[in-house]
């Protein structure tokens, strides 16, 4: 199925002929380098990449140094310093983790779990901003159709109006067909405006998915074959939709953070050593009473040990972070069966809507037939006194219902068939074989942050990768540079 639909899509890339007009692989591959939903999407990603990091640098060695430097503002009691200070005292204090309970280890997990959900919602992010794409290109399609019709229909309908009056003025009509011709027209007029109005919403849909504004649209390349029987496109959908491989990754991460929570109880274990200076800016030395020896200058010392942290009660906290783990783990699994459950009914919706839009085309297309040769014969009929005007007004009507039916039609199959591929999986860029430039990697981000040991690694400021739509006449005073 797969390589059926990557073979099938990249007629995409053939439809790139001259520049003439826009083809659905351009609006697609702008859609996937520019928009917003998307290139935001990624950047959560990178955000749930750093998790891994962060996981990991609690099982990896401290290094800690302090400074301070003061001095004793009154001495009571035995001396144990000759001099007032100042003083300065340096430490350096190394740890190293040597067990805690399996909270790294399972945390880790968790995290790396997280980051293959994250890719899983950054693909299902894509195959919704995809169908947004495929919507907005066959609406404007669809819609320019209607009003190409719409505006023919009144340039009819006046043309009819001229020629009833005409009869109408020898007497060869009455007032009533001009009557009627008149209202017909107006009507025809209120519809075209309609549907101009509706072309407008559908050019601004485009320009917000796609972030450019529609020019000649070409028709879109035929759709890869689908399943034959809603049965097998479910079976597709339950192994490759990204939603339900997001949740329940996300389910499994839950649990691995039971796991972490209950090592909240357990003991831990660290490797430490340290090392001490201090010194006395005063330059008095002198005699310590409790050593019997003169007191330094400056001093320094060193150790090394081994360091157990043993919980025996803290509150009920660790039962408390157990219980709201498990908790998570639970709403995570409901969720998946309601992920489920919508990815079945989604399936099977689109395919009936592909199914029946496909025979609503076969359906339309007889209509249209038969209306224009129906259109046809009341106008020859009524030249000779067979037909009225309002017939031929009737048959005008039902010719042009019949092409705009037909019209919405082949919309609804195009953008039914693609939303059955999303709910399958199969309407990501990969996927489809668009070849618009280098595809985006979430392994490369992963691969230059996880294993990230240097607590001085930063990356460049980031700037917005989507393209702004705004024109330069939209721009009011001081409000910035138009869209690049």
């Amino acid at each position: 199925m797969t390589r059926s639909i990557a073979t099938a899509l990249a007629l995409l890339a053939l439809a790139a002929t001259p520049a003439v007009a826009d083809t659905l692989r351009d609006a697609l591959v702008s859609t996937y380098n520019a928009n917003p939903t998307l290139t935001g999407q990624r950047a959560g990603l990178r955000a749930t990449d750093a998790t891994v990091a962060i996981a990991r640098a609690a099982g990896r060695p401290s290094v800690v140094g302090t400074t301070a430097l003061g001095r004793d503002l009154t001495q009571v009691g035995t001396l144990q310093r000759v001099s007032k200070g100042p003083f300065l005292s340096s430490q350096l204090n190394l740890s190293v983790p040597l067990y805690s309970g399996g909270s790294v280890r399972n945390g880790v997990k968790a995290a790396k779990t997280r980051v293959d959900a994250g890719r899983a919602t950054l693909r299902a992010v894509e195959g919704d901003v995809f169908v947004d794409a495929v919507t907005a290109y066959m609406d404007v399609i669809r819609d320019r159709a209607i009003v190409d019709l719409n505006q023919n229909n009144v340039t009819v309908l006046s043309t009819n109006l001229r020629a009833t009056s005409d009869r109408f003025k020898i007497g060869d009509l009455t007032r009533t067909d001009v009557a009627q011709s008149e209202a017909r027209l107006s009507l025809g007029r209120s519809t075209l405006a309609t549907a101009q109005g509706r072309l407008t919403a559908s050019e601004e849909s485009y320009r917000r998915v796609i972030g450019t504004t529609p020019g000649a649209l070409q028709p879109p390349p035929p759709l890869p074959p689908l399943p034959v029987g809603a049965d097998q496109a479910v079976q597709v959908a339950l192994v490759g939709n990204p939603d339900l491989v997001s949740v329940l990754r996300q389910a499994q991460a839950a649990g691995f953070d039971i796991r972490t929570a209950r090592a909240g109880r357990l003991p831990t274990l660290s490797g430490v050593a340290g090392a001490n200076y201090t010194r006395d800016f005063s330059g008095v030395a002198g005699f310590n009473p409790n050593t019997g020896q003169s007191s330094a200058l400056f001093g320094s010392s060193t150790s090394i040990g081994v360091q157990a942290r043993v919980p025996f009660y803290q509150g009920g906290l660790p039962a408390a972070r157990i219980r709201q783990a498990q908790a998570i783990e639970g709403q995570l699994l409901e969720q998946a069966i309601g992920t489920e459950r919508a990815v079945i009914a989604t399936t099977r919706s689109n395919f009936a809507t592909y199914q029946s839009a496909q025979r609503a085309i076969a359906a339309n297309q007889t209509a249209v037939s038969a209306n224009t040769l129906a259109l046809e014969g009341a106008r020859a009929e009524r030249t000779v006194g067979t037909r009225t005007v309002l017939d031929v007004l009737n048959a005008e009507q039902e010719l042009l219902n019949s092409q705009v039916q037909l019209v919405t039609a082949r919309h609804d199959t195009y953008v039914a068939g693609f939303q059955l591929l999303n709910a399958m999986g199969q309407a990501q860029a990969d996927t489809l074989g668009l070849d618009g430039g280098p595809l985006y990697d979430p392994l490369g981000n992963y691969r230059h942050v996880a294993g990230n040991w240097n607590d001085w690694a930063n990356d460049p400021n980031p700037v917005a990768v989507a393209t702004r739509t705004v024109r330069a006449e939209e721009l009011p005073v001081a409000y910035g540079p138009p869209a690049r």
